[in-house]
């Protein structure tokens, strides 16, 4: 295990049993409780899931998507299920032209696309998994029924979504406390969600989207002026991807193919790589420069070429190559900032959780389950404790853009998974699957930050030799994703100087600090070391959880 220098607030979590790490407690909690049961990452990672959706409704559910990788330490080898749904069959863009939309309102029922994560969930642990869906979603069915004090940064966040979308949406009340949010300490229980959990635990996935669960999705957003129909939701599957990969500096990063944005950050690590970022200061503003327009630059591509692959053809060989890396490296200037970059073009051949799991046999699911914009739309199929996402808010209305809206069509997709491994080989470099060894799994919750999270909190770790909770603790900065090429916010923590020489270098930076601070993600990340199987875990401090583990 590498010897880290103590740059954090606090330790890093050691451990051999496997380890835990997500943004609440309890499901932590839940998480190691499935491990000490024999179970495996994918189970922990599913238990973990359900349990967090109970606990931080403002962020997750089983009324949204999720995503994973999960490494096998039979096989060597990362695989990708994408748990994402998709557009209603009756949703156009001429439907939106004729009913007078030329834009779509955050939390309009349109905004709902088919709710993935339930079936991801039962998918990844068929394939992976080694215990009964029972017995992974006891644990959250316990908190549901039984009740469970919510933490501090929850509850903020929480009373502010009960403000905004649970106070209008249909059924919204059954997420609050008479309307309003809980606070901290404050008991809350949710029947409805453990009766959802206790009927899939028992008649599995069919029961979500062909039964009553099904028939309560329909029917309250046909009451609310949507259109999703039975069909829809019963015709809804997962697809198991190939991973896409880069080589950054002897390590493999992995990422799941869009819709998935995980291209933006492989796209961006691949820019750095032509960079000596380990000889410049960790917060340096020359460093920080670097960083933020190697993220100018993936996003101009990403915000163009990721959509869903059924409806376009995504050069992802070429836009992951190194020789395109090269290209795009030139147009960085290293004195000031260069603004209005565009997309390139490479020639072709052809609200959020996030948790990690590690388990003692060096199995690991990298897991990302969400809602989108806190509790999605807000609208809750009646009696079953859950809100339904809008997903769908992502797609382009230009019909000429990749990710322009069609029927059945996945959205771009801001929830990313990330996984990392070593080569065993000197060089540093291999071939996928061949000799490769667990790293770490990792990731970044938070809408548009979370590429830019993996790229930062991954340049901790590998650059600067950083232990997973000093990378986690680390301030950062997010590009706003917009039209104009976006502000950069910059975290309180961060050097005045690096601050003040941002802006003289021409990036349009502001400071954040506070509550306000969610909106540079909350990450978790777990190292395992190839010799001595030792697992070293970290869970972000802008979130109220922790990485736990077993002896």
């Amino acid at each position: 295990m590498q010897n880290f220098s103590f740059h954090s607030q606090r330790s890093a979590v050691y451990g051999r049993g496997g380890i835990v790490a997500t943004s609440q407690p309890l499901a932590t909690a839940a998480g190691l409780e499935i491990l000490a049961k024999g179970g495996n990452a994918a189970d922990a990672a599913v238990a973990a899931g359900a349990a967090l959706n109970v606990t931080e409704p403002a962020f997750t559910g089983i009324g949204g998507d999720m995503f994973a990788l999960y490494f096998s330490a039979d096989t060597k080898r990362v695989t990708a299920i994408n748990g994402s749904g998709r557009a209603p069959s009756a949703l156009t863009l001429d439907r939106l032209k004729k009913e007078g939309l030329s834009a779509l309102p955050p939390f309009h029922p349109y905004t709902v696309t088919v709710p993935g994560a339930c079936a991801g969930w039962f998918d990844l642990i068929q394939k992976h998994g080694s215990l009964s869906m029972s017995e992974i979603l006891a644990p959250a069915i316990r908190l549901a029924s039984e009740g469970f004090p919510v933490a501090p940064i929850t509850s903020h966040f929480w009373r502010r979504g009960a403000a905004r979308q649970l106070k209008s949406a249909l059924n919204g009340h059954e997420l609050t406390i008479e309307g309003r949010g809980p606070h901290a300490g404050e008991i809350f229980r949710n029947p409805g969600l453990a009766k959802t959990f206790d009927i899939i635990a028992r008649g599995g996935k069919d029961v979500y989207y062909q039964g009553e669960i099904a028939e309560a999705i329909v029917a309250v957003l046909n009451e609310a002026g949507g259109c999703i129909q039975m069909d829809d939701l019963a015709s809804h599957t997962s697809t198991w991807e190939e991973p896409i990969s880069v080589d950054y500096r002897g390590y493999r990063v992995y990422e799941c193919p869009p819709n998935g944005q995980g291209v933006t950050a492989l796209i961006a690590l691949n820019i750095l790589e032509g960079f000596d970022l380990a000889s410049l200061g960790s917060l340096s503003i020359e460093k920080m420069h670097l960083m933020i327009e190697a993220m100018r630059l993936a996003f101009a591509d990403s915000s163009w070429y990721v959509s869903d692959p059924k409806f376009s053809n995504i050069p992802i060989k070429e836009l992951l190559s190194k020789e395109y890396a090269n290209e795009r490296c030139k147009l960085i200037n290293t004195q000031y900032a260069v603004r209005n970059l565009q997309r390139g073009f490479p020639v072709s051949s052809s609200d959020t959780v996030y948790l990690s799991v590690v388990d003692k046999f060096g199995n690991a699911c990298s897991f990302i389950n969400s809602n989108y914009m806190g509790f999605g739309t807000g609208i809750v199929p009646k009696g079953w404790g859950f809100t339904l996402q809008n997903r769908g808010h992502n797609f382009s209305l230009d019909p000429n853009h990749p990710n322009a809206l069609a029927p059945k069509k996945r959205p771009y997709h801001t929830i990313i998974p990330a996984m990392v491994t070593r080569f065993s080989s000197p060089s540093g470099r291999g071939v996928r699957g061949e000799g490769e060894s667990l790293y770490a799994s990792y990731g970044v919750m938070g809408g548009f930050m979370q590429p830019q999270g993996h790229v930062q909190v991954l340049s901790a770790l590998v650059d600067d030799g950083l232990d997973p909770q000093a990378a986690l603790d680390r301030p950062r900065f997010c590009i706003d994703v917009d039209e104009s090429g976006g502000r950069v916010a910059i975290e309180e923590g961060m050097p005045e100087g690096t601050f003040n020489g941002l802006q003289k270098m021409g990036h349009p930076v502001y400071a954040v600090s506070g509550y306000e601070r969610a909106l540079f993600g909350r990450g978790q990340v777990i190292l395992r070391d190839a010799e001595s199987g030792v697992l070293c875990g970290g869970s972000d401090p802008r979130a109220d959880g922790y990485a736990g583990t077993l002896s």
